[in-house]
Protein backbone atom coordinates (compact mmCIF):
# COMPACT_ATOMS: atom_id res chain seq x y z
CA UNK A 1 0.00 0.00 0.00
CA UNK A 2 1.28 3.57 -1.04
CA UNK A 3 3.05 5.26 1.81
CA UNK A 4 0.37 8.37 1.51
CA UNK A 5 -2.55 6.50 1.64
CA UNK A 6 -1.95 4.49 5.31
CA UNK A 7 -3.22 7.57 6.96
CA UNK A 8 -6.52 7.70 5.31
CA UNK A 9 -7.12 3.80 6.12
CA UNK A 10 -6.65 4.45 9.30
CA UNK A 11 -8.84 7.46 9.99
CA UNK A 12 -11.86 5.26 8.10
CA UNK A 13 -10.92 2.18 10.25
CA UNK A 14 -11.22 4.51 13.47
CA UNK A 15 -14.58 5.74 12.18
CA UNK A 16 -16.35 2.76 11.24
CA UNK A 17 -15.22 1.41 14.59
CA UNK A 18 -16.75 4.61 16.04
CA UNK A 19 -19.87 4.43 14.48
CA UNK A 20 -20.14 0.41 15.55
CA UNK A 21 -19.88 1.50 19.09
CA UNK A 22 -22.15 3.89 19.27
CA UNK A 23 -24.90 1.44 17.31
CA UNK A 24 -24.09 -1.06 20.40
CA UNK A 25 -24.55 1.14 23.21
CA UNK A 26 -27.75 2.47 21.81
CA UNK A 27 -28.80 -1.17 21.80
CA UNK A 28 -27.29 -1.93 25.55
CA UNK A 29 -29.39 1.57 26.38
CA UNK A 30 -32.58 -0.12 24.75
CA UNK A 31 -32.38 -2.99 26.57
CA UNK A 32 -31.81 -2.00 29.87
CA UNK A 33 -34.75 0.60 29.59
CA UNK A 34 -37.10 -2.08 27.93
CA UNK A 35 -35.90 -5.52 28.61
CA UNK A 36 -38.25 -7.12 26.34
CA UNK A 37 -36.60 -5.52 23.19
CA UNK A 38 -36.56 -7.55 19.64
CA UNK A 39 -34.98 -7.86 16.49
CA UNK A 40 -37.30 -9.08 14.58
CA UNK A 41 -40.03 -6.56 14.23
CA UNK A 42 -42.31 -5.89 12.14
CA UNK A 43 -44.04 -2.48 10.13
CA UNK A 44 -40.68 -0.94 9.60
CA UNK A 45 -39.51 -0.98 13.22
CA UNK A 46 -35.63 -1.27 13.67
CA UNK A 47 -35.61 -2.41 17.35
CA UNK A 48 -39.19 -2.79 19.10
CA UNK A 49 -41.00 -4.04 22.42
CA UNK A 50 -44.13 -5.92 22.82
CA UNK A 51 -45.60 -3.58 25.05
CA UNK A 52 -44.37 -0.42 23.76
CA UNK A 53 -44.28 -1.28 20.00
CA UNK A 54 -41.79 0.46 17.90
CA UNK A 55 -38.74 1.62 19.88
CA UNK A 56 -36.72 3.07 16.73
CA UNK A 57 -37.32 2.69 13.26
CA UNK A 58 -35.91 2.35 9.47
CA UNK A 59 -33.76 4.49 7.49
CA UNK A 60 -36.00 7.66 6.24
CA UNK A 61 -39.37 6.27 8.33
CA UNK A 62 -40.58 8.28 11.02
CA UNK A 63 -41.55 7.67 14.38
CA UNK A 64 -44.56 8.58 15.72
CA UNK A 65 -46.16 7.45 19.54
CA UNK A 66 -50.14 6.39 18.62
CA UNK A 67 -52.56 6.70 21.77
CA UNK A 68 -54.47 3.46 22.51
CA UNK A 69 -56.66 3.94 25.57
CA UNK A 70 -54.13 4.74 28.05
CA UNK A 71 -51.05 3.26 26.74
CA UNK A 72 -49.02 5.02 23.92
CA UNK A 73 -47.03 2.69 21.07
CA UNK A 74 -44.55 3.77 18.90
CA UNK A 75 -45.42 3.12 15.17
CA UNK A 76 -43.11 4.02 11.96
CA UNK A 77 -44.91 5.51 9.01
CA UNK A 78 -43.54 6.51 5.82
CA UNK A 79 -44.87 10.12 6.69
CA UNK A 80 -46.48 11.71 9.61
CA UNK A 81 -49.88 11.48 9.72
CA UNK A 82 -52.74 14.93 9.93
CA UNK A 83 -51.66 16.71 12.68
CA UNK A 84 -48.30 15.86 12.85
CA UNK A 85 -45.34 17.12 10.74
CA UNK A 86 -41.81 15.37 10.51
CA UNK A 87 -38.44 16.37 12.04
CA UNK A 88 -35.35 14.27 10.54
CA UNK A 89 -32.04 14.24 12.99
CA UNK A 90 -29.23 12.16 12.61
CA UNK A 91 -30.23 9.18 14.79
CA UNK A 92 -34.09 9.46 14.13
CA UNK A 93 -36.98 10.89 12.33
CA UNK A 94 -39.57 11.90 14.54
CA UNK A 95 -43.64 13.18 14.48
CA UNK A 96 -44.36 15.82 16.37
CA UNK A 97 -48.02 17.19 16.77
CA UNK A 98 -49.62 19.88 15.58
CA UNK A 99 -50.53 22.94 17.88
CA UNK A 100 -53.53 23.02 19.51
CA UNK A 101 -55.49 25.26 16.83
CA UNK A 102 -53.78 23.98 13.95
CA UNK A 103 -55.52 21.19 11.81
CA UNK A 104 -52.01 20.78 9.64
CA UNK A 105 -49.29 22.21 9.87
CA UNK A 106 -45.53 22.29 8.14
CA UNK A 107 -43.38 22.99 11.52
CA UNK A 108 -44.24 24.12 14.98
CA UNK A 109 -44.52 27.89 13.80
CA UNK A 110 -46.61 27.48 10.84
CA UNK A 111 -50.23 26.03 10.32
CA UNK A 112 -51.50 25.22 6.77
CA UNK A 113 -54.65 24.88 8.16
CA UNK A 114 -56.33 25.55 10.95
CA UNK A 115 -59.33 23.92 12.89
CA UNK A 116 -63.09 25.07 13.36
CA UNK A 117 -63.37 28.12 14.63
CA UNK A 118 -59.83 29.39 13.67
CA UNK A 119 -58.73 31.28 10.32
CA UNK A 120 -55.47 31.19 8.66
CA UNK A 121 -52.94 34.32 8.32
CA UNK A 122 -49.30 33.99 7.78
CA UNK A 123 -48.88 30.48 8.99
CA UNK A 124 -51.07 31.09 12.11
CA UNK A 125 -54.73 30.54 13.23
CA UNK A 126 -56.36 33.58 14.40
CA UNK A 127 -59.85 33.60 16.35
CA UNK A 128 -60.33 37.10 14.51
CA UNK A 129 -58.63 38.52 11.31
CA UNK A 130 -56.68 41.57 11.39
CA UNK A 131 -57.53 44.78 10.58
CA UNK A 132 -58.08 44.99 7.02
CA UNK A 133 -58.98 41.58 6.21
CA UNK A 134 -61.93 39.44 6.48
CA UNK A 135 -62.80 35.96 7.55
CA UNK A 136 -63.46 33.55 4.12
CA UNK A 137 -65.91 31.25 5.88
CA UNK A 138 -65.40 28.58 2.88
CA UNK A 139 -61.56 28.63 3.00
CA UNK A 140 -61.05 29.57 6.63
CA UNK A 141 -58.39 31.99 5.99
CA UNK A 142 -58.28 35.62 6.39
CA UNK A 143 -58.49 37.50 2.80
CA UNK A 144 -58.07 41.21 1.65
CA UNK A 145 -61.46 43.04 1.61
CA UNK A 146 -62.51 43.18 -2.02
CA UNK A 147 -64.28 46.73 -2.85
CA UNK A 148 -66.91 47.24 -6.12
CA UNK A 149 -65.96 48.52 -9.31
CA UNK A 150 -67.67 49.96 -12.09
CA UNK A 151 -66.76 50.91 -15.23
CA UNK A 152 -66.93 54.41 -16.94
CA UNK A 153 -70.45 56.21 -18.01
CA UNK A 154 -71.45 55.69 -21.63
CA UNK A 155 -72.94 58.39 -23.25
CA UNK A 156 -76.38 60.01 -22.35
CA UNK A 157 -78.94 58.57 -25.09
CA UNK A 158 -81.02 60.46 -27.58
CA UNK A 159 -83.11 62.92 -25.48
CA UNK A 160 -86.73 61.23 -25.34
CA UNK A 161 -90.47 61.89 -23.63
CA UNK A 162 -92.72 58.93 -23.61
CA UNK A 163 -90.72 56.56 -26.02
CA UNK A 164 -90.61 59.20 -28.44
CA UNK A 165 -87.51 61.50 -30.10
CA UNK A 166 -90.18 64.10 -31.64
CA UNK A 167 -93.46 66.31 -30.95
CA UNK A 168 -92.14 67.72 -27.26
CA UNK A 169 -89.25 70.13 -25.90
CA UNK A 170 -88.40 68.88 -22.88
CA UNK A 171 -87.49 65.26 -22.00
CA UNK A 172 -85.46 62.56 -20.20
CA UNK A 173 -81.77 61.33 -21.41
CA UNK A 174 -80.32 58.36 -19.81
CA UNK A 175 -76.38 56.78 -19.16
CA UNK A 176 -75.68 53.60 -17.75
CA UNK A 177 -72.67 51.67 -16.15
CA UNK A 178 -71.46 48.09 -15.59
CA UNK A 179 -70.07 46.34 -12.33
CA UNK A 180 -66.49 45.13 -13.52
CA UNK A 181 -66.04 43.99 -9.85
CA UNK A 182 -68.26 42.46 -7.36
CA UNK A 183 -67.33 43.42 -3.26
CA UNK A 184 -66.65 41.36 -0.38
CA UNK A 185 -68.79 40.91 2.47
CA UNK A 186 -67.11 43.86 4.24
CA UNK A 187 -66.14 45.55 0.51
CA UNK A 188 -67.90 49.10 -0.49
CA UNK A 189 -71.25 48.55 -2.12
CA UNK A 190 -71.96 49.27 -5.75
CA UNK A 191 -72.84 52.53 -7.02
CA UNK A 192 -75.91 53.00 -9.30
CA UNK A 193 -75.71 51.92 -12.45
CA UNK A 194 -77.90 54.03 -14.12
CA UNK A 195 -78.29 57.68 -14.41
CA UNK A 196 -81.65 60.10 -15.85
CA UNK A 197 -81.78 63.80 -15.96
CA UNK A 198 -84.25 66.49 -17.89
CA UNK A 199 -83.17 67.70 -21.26
CA UNK A 200 -84.55 70.03 -23.45
CA UNK A 201 -84.68 70.02 -27.59
CA UNK A 202 -85.98 72.17 -29.90
CA UNK A 203 -89.39 71.26 -30.43
CA UNK A 204 -90.13 69.33 -34.20
CA UNK A 205 -93.01 67.70 -35.39
CA UNK A 206 -93.24 63.90 -35.90
CA UNK A 207 -92.87 62.88 -39.64
CA UNK A 208 -94.98 60.08 -40.63
CA UNK A 209 -93.50 56.67 -38.81
CA UNK A 210 -92.00 58.42 -36.24
CA UNK A 211 -94.53 58.18 -33.93
CA UNK A 212 -93.59 56.68 -30.22
CA UNK A 213 -94.56 53.11 -28.98
CA UNK A 214 -97.69 54.91 -26.93
CA UNK A 215 -98.70 57.03 -29.89
CA UNK A 216 -98.74 53.89 -32.47
CA UNK A 217 -100.51 51.83 -29.74
CA UNK A 218 -103.12 54.81 -29.41
CA UNK A 219 -103.68 54.73 -33.70
CA UNK A 220 -104.14 50.89 -33.52
CA UNK A 221 -106.27 50.98 -31.04
CA UNK A 222 -108.39 53.68 -32.60
CA UNK A 223 -108.25 51.59 -35.87
CA UNK A 224 -109.59 48.49 -34.39
CA UNK A 225 -112.54 50.15 -32.20
CA UNK A 226 -113.67 51.71 -35.83
CA UNK A 227 -113.66 48.36 -37.53
CA UNK A 228 -115.77 46.52 -34.53
CA UNK A 229 -118.19 49.90 -34.75
CA UNK A 230 -119.19 48.77 -38.24
CA UNK A 231 -119.31 45.45 -37.84
CA UNK A 232 -121.55 45.36 -35.17
CA UNK A 233 -124.87 44.47 -37.01
CA UNK A 234 -128.84 46.37 -35.60
CA UNK A 235 -129.71 44.55 -33.09
CA UNK A 236 -132.84 46.05 -32.43
CA UNK A 237 -134.47 45.43 -36.47
CA UNK A 238 -132.76 42.11 -35.96
CA UNK A 239 -133.99 41.11 -33.20
CA UNK A 240 -137.69 38.93 -33.14
CA UNK A 241 -140.48 40.22 -31.57
CA UNK A 242 -141.15 38.57 -27.93
CA UNK A 243 -144.99 39.79 -27.50
CA UNK A 244 -147.77 36.83 -27.40
CA UNK A 245 -150.73 37.49 -29.76
CA UNK A 246 -152.56 38.73 -26.21
CA UNK A 247 -150.11 41.59 -25.73
CA UNK A 248 -150.59 42.76 -29.27
CA UNK A 249 -154.56 42.67 -29.03
CA UNK A 250 -154.41 44.29 -26.13
CA UNK A 251 -152.15 47.48 -27.39
CA UNK A 252 -154.64 47.70 -30.79
CA UNK A 253 -157.45 48.39 -28.28
CA UNK A 254 -155.32 50.99 -26.15
CA UNK A 255 -154.76 52.22 -29.47
CA UNK A 256 -158.25 52.65 -30.72
CA UNK A 257 -159.79 53.58 -27.19
CA UNK A 258 -157.36 56.72 -27.96
CA UNK A 259 -158.68 57.47 -30.82
CA UNK A 260 -162.06 57.60 -30.03
CA UNK A 261 -161.39 59.73 -27.01
CA UNK A 262 -159.72 62.01 -29.39
CA UNK A 263 -162.56 62.19 -31.73
CA UNK A 264 -165.23 63.20 -28.74
CA UNK A 265 -162.95 65.53 -27.72
CA UNK A 266 -162.79 66.92 -31.10
CA UNK A 267 -166.87 67.05 -31.32
CA UNK A 268 -167.41 68.19 -27.83
CA UNK A 269 -165.26 71.32 -28.53
CA UNK A 270 -167.33 72.22 -31.77
CA UNK A 271 -170.41 71.93 -30.12
CA UNK A 272 -170.00 74.48 -27.53
CA UNK A 273 -168.77 77.07 -30.36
Amino acid sequence: MHLRLLPWFFIIVNFMEYIGSQNAARGRRQRRMHPNVSQGCQGGCATCSDYNGCLSCKPRLFFVLERIGMKQIGVCLSSCPSGYYGTRYPDINKCTKCKADCDTCFNKNFCTKCKSGFYLHLGKCLGNCPEGLEANNHTMECVSIVHCEASEWSAWSPCTKKGKTCGFKRGTETRVREITQHPSTKGNLCPPTSETRKCTVQRKKCQKGERGKKGRERKRKKLNKEENKDAVPDNKALEPSRETPEQRESKQQQKKRKAQDKQQKSVSVSTVH
